[in-house]
């Protein structure tokens, strides 16, 4: 983990924006684009009375103090600028984005505090490294790190507000804030608000957020395996429960019998909780629970019907290797359920573009890595082949 020298001491409380504004010295600072002067004219924008304003300004600062996820000396005081906004009138006004891949509409506020989110979420990154970051400047880190306890405080509150959209958004950035070490005492106090989103509402989208922010805490959501909504049974078999329990390996199978259902479970938008499609996560959590192919051979063979070039990382790459654990598939004779993992790659034409992401996986499972000699070890699934 990295130790950049003497961190700042945490700030326990937001500052007041003003007080942000003018004493920063801004012209000191930098962002991506350079010297960070022209920050307080975008924060000033944040509460302008025109919503067209207010997401221009919201869109300039991302691009700026926290682009490509990257922190610079102005990532701080921007969110503690932010963090004491969020209880401003206009935050509330509805925030259409400048970008043209987000079509969402929502208030302003919830825009915020999902880049809120992102901020800890860059800066979590940081904590789980070993090593010093080559091109990124530790005190810069340190001052986004000491900045959490105030940010967690002003969007705490928010866990319970009125607006599910801005709920969702408050859940999304506390899942984040809470990962840091020196917050971890608040976790218990943050799971009980989520398990009361879980008991008050009968929004899916917004039980599974809860419920996988409780699997990012490492919480118990034993409880929750018995829910009558299969997509959140599905979300709590993710977490790190016993593994003598079989409940979670026997809902992890279910979800993955109709992979397709189970992706549109929340169509409207992906879930920030999510990285992709929901069956890559799905698949993630069995194979850390079983150890043969056998066990998860029906899954994979669902899996199969969705699995091409591009998502060969995600799906049929690592279920290569749960059938192939020691690369060694030319040299002995196919099992059963190898036969039938193998005859599906081959048959799904998508999974032999020109695409070379493949190859790799390919090799390490012992396999030939064109179509035409990989249907040559299945023609003599009895006896080893060369490849």
């Amino acid at each position: 983990m990295i130790t950049p020298g003497e961190p700042p001491a945490g700030i326990e409380s937001v500052p007041h924006p003003k007080a942000v504004l003018l004493d920063t010295p801004w012209a000191e600072l930098s962002h991506a684009y350079g010297s960070a002067e022209d920050t307080p004219m975008l924060l000033v924008g944040l509460l302008d009375d025109d919503p067209e304003v207010q997401a221009h300004a919201l869109g300039q600062l991302q691009m700026s103090v926290l682009h490509q996820g990257s922190l610079y000396s102005s990532t701080a005081p921007v969110a503690l600028f932010v963090a004491g906004i969020l209880d401003h009138p206009r935050t509330s006004a509805v925030h259409e984005s400048e970008y043209p891949w987000d079509d969402r509409v929502r208030p302003l506020r919830a825009a915020l505090l999902d880049w809120l989110g992102e901020i800890a979420e860059s800066v979590g990154y940081y904590d789980d490294r070993e090593q010093e970051p080559e091109y990124d400047d530790l005190a810069d880190i340190a001052a986004c790190r000491a900045a959490r306890p105030a940010i967690h405080q002003a969007v705490s509150p928010y866990l319970a507000d009125p607006d599910s959209v801005v709920r969702e958004a408050a859940v999304g950035a506390t899942g984040h804030l809470l990962k840091a070490p020196e917050l971890r005492d608040r976790i218990p106090d943050a799971a009980e608000r989520l398990r009361t989103i879980l008991t008050t509402t009968g929004d899916r989208r917004e039980r599974a957020a809860a419920v996988l922010t409780l699997v990012a805490w490492a919480q118990d959501t034993g409880d929750l395996l018995t829910d009558p909504d299969p997509a959140i049974r599905a979300c709590a078999a993710l977490a790190p429960l016993p593994a003598e329990d079989p409940r979670p390996t026997a809902i992890l199978l279910e979800a993955l019998s109709d992979p397709h259902t189970a992706d549109h479970w929340f169509d409207a938008e992906p879930l920030p909780q999510l990285d992709g499609w929901f069956r890559f996560t799905l698949l993630k959590a069995l194979l850390a629970r079983t150890t043969t192919l056998e066990e998860v051979l029906d899954a994979a063979l669902a899996l199969m019907s969705m699995a091409n070039d591009f998502t060969v990382e995600r799906d049929w790459g690592p279920l290569l290797l749960r059938a192939f654990p020691d690369g060694n598939a030319s040299e002995t004779a196919l099992t059963d359920g190898q036969y039938r993992l193998l005859s599906a790659i081959a048959a799904k034409e998508d999974c032999w573009g020109n695409i070379g992401n493949k190859i790799t996986w390919l090799r390490r499972a012992g396999l030939p890595t064109d179509r035409a000699s990989f249907r040559v070890l299945l023609a003599n699934p009895d006896q080893a082949a060369d490849v």
